[in-house]
C-alpha cells in the first residue's frame, strides 16, 4: 500500500512514518517548513492552502491512502479549508482518506462524548476542526475521521516538554486540575490509525486513552516516570483564568476499540514503568 502522510514531520506524523515503513509500506510524507529526519521515504513540501500544490502532490505520489495529520491550530485556511481541499483532491483520484480530528470539537457541556455526539466547539481551532469534519463526511463517505485527545510519547510531546520545563524552572505557569482529557500514547494512536487505514471502516472514530485525567494528574504521572519532583509542578484551575476552551471532555472510544486489534492504553498504564514496557496489540484471534 502506498501511503501519503500529510504533516509527516510532526509528532504523530513521524510515528506513522516509522510504523508504516517498518511494515513494508511505500511512504511519502509532506512537511510545511523542514523535512523530517527519518529516511526511507519521499519527502515533499506542501502548503494545504495551495490547491494546485495539493493536486500535484497527489498526482506525483498516486497514493492508495492519504492520512492527514496536519493543522495549524486556529489557522482556518489550513485547518479547515486546507483539509477540505485535500479531501476533494483525494476523492477525485479515488484515494482513501484518514483525517485526524480532535476532542476540541466539543464544548465539554456533556463531558462524555461518543462518536454520535454533535460537535459544539467553543474555540476557533475547534470550529475549524468541526467544519473540516462535516465537509469531509459529505465529500467522502468512505473516509475515516479519527478524533483523538492529548498525544503523549516517551518524552517528545509538547506536554512532556512543558512538564520538564516547569519542573526545572525554565518556564512559568501551572497545570490545571479541572482541565480533563483522555490522553493517548503516540505509538498506540499511530497503530490504530494505520489499522483503520487498511480496513473498510468509515465515518467518525474515537481513538483516545482509557483514562480521563486532568492536566495536573498527567503532569504528576510524567514526573514520576521521569524522576522529577512532583512538588515542583504548580497546580491551578483553568476556570479561574481567561484561557479559552472546554474544561472536561472525555472521548468515549469503546465503539472504535471494539473494532480494533490494537489495545489503546490509558495514561495511568502507559506512563507507568510496567505499562511502557508492555505490549498493546491484541492476539490475532481477539475480536
Amino acid at each position: 500500500m502506498t501511503l501519503l502522510i500529510i504533516g509527516a514531520s510532526g509528532f504523530l506524523g513521524g510515528e506513522l512514518v516509522r510504523q508504516a515503513t517498518a511494515s513494508g509500506h511505500a511512504v511519502a510524507g509532506t512537511f510545511a517548513r523542514n523535512p523530517g529526519r527519518l529516511s526511507g521515504i519521499k519527502w515533499l513540501p506542501l502548503d494545504l492552502r495551495d490547491r494546485e500544490a495539493i493536486a500535484s502532490t497527489l498526482d506525483e505520489v498516486r497514493p492508495h491512502t492519504v492520512i492527514n495529520t496536519a493543522s495549524r491550530k486556529a489557522d482556518w485556511a489550513t485547518t479547515a479549508e486546507g483539509a477540505i481541499r485535500l479531501a476533494m483532491a483525494a476523492a477525485e483520484r479515488g484515494a482513501r482518506l484518514v483525517h485526524m480530528s480532535s476532542d476540541a470539537v466539543f464544548s465539554g457541556t456533556q463531558v462524555h462524548y461518543t462518536e454520535a455526539a454533535t460537535p459544539d466547539p467553543t474555540t476557533p481551532y475547534g470550529a475549524a476542526k468541526a467544519t473540516a469534519e462535516t465537509a469531509i463526511r459529505l465529500l467522502s463517505p468512505t473516509a475515516v475521521i479519527a478524533r483523538t485527545s492529548l498525544i503523549i510519547g516517551d518524552g517528545g510531546s509538547e506536554h512532556e516538554k512543558f512538564v520538564h520545563e516547569l519542573s526545572d524552572g525554565r518556564r512559568g505557569g501551572v497545570l490545571f486540575t479541572d482541565d480533563v482529557r483522555c490522553p493517548v500514547h503516540v505509538s498506540d494512536l499511530a497503530t490504530a490509525i494505520l489499522e483503520l487505514a487498511s480496513s473498510d471502516h468509515a465515518g467518525i472514530h474515537h481513538v483516545a486513552g482509557r483514562d480521563a485525567v486532568s492536566r495536573h494528574e498527567l503532569g504528576l504521572l510524567i514526573a514520576r516516570r521521569d524522576g522529577l519532583a512532583p512538588s515542583a509542578l504548580p497546580a491551578g484551575r483553568r476556570a479561574d483564568t481567561r484561557v479559552a476552551g472546554p474544561l472536561d471532555v472525555r472521548l468515549d472510544s469503546s465503539g472504535t476499540q471494539g473494532r480494533l486489534r490494537v489495545r489503546v492504553r490509558g495514561a495511568r498504564e502507559f506512563l507507568s514503568v510496567e505499562g511502557s514496557d508492555s505490549g498493546h496489540v491484541r492476539p490475532a484471534s481477539a475480536s
